[in-house]
């Protein structure tokens, strides 16, 4: 049990380091993380450390994609997290 929830946020900490280094290469005019990566890693468990990042970072927070989606992947987070803990604890 230990074990997922320390993925869990280093996988966070990720996807939050992830809209920094976007947004400081927007504002440097390098190439980007593709809008399809950043949304996926949020879905794939990482909904709260992106909409962290996007919200510190003040970047994507305009897009009307990221505006639905992101608050969606938090709200699909929680669930998956709420079942994965359901059938850990089941398993004990």
């Amino acid at each position: 049990m230990k074990y997922f929830e320390i993925i869990l946020i280093a996988w966070n900490v990720i996807t939050f380091s992830m809209m920094g280094v976007d947004k400081y290469k927007a504002e440097h005019k390098k190439w980007r993380i593709r809008e399809s990566v950043l949304l996926i890693s949020a879905f794939a468990m990482g909904g709260v450390g992106t909409i962290t990042g996007s919200k510190v970072f003040r970047h994507k927070t305009q897009k009307t994609k990221f505006k639905v989606l992101l608050p969606l992947a938090v709200i699909l987070n929680i669930i998956c997290f709420y079942f994965i803990m359901q059938k850990i604890s089941l398993a004990i």
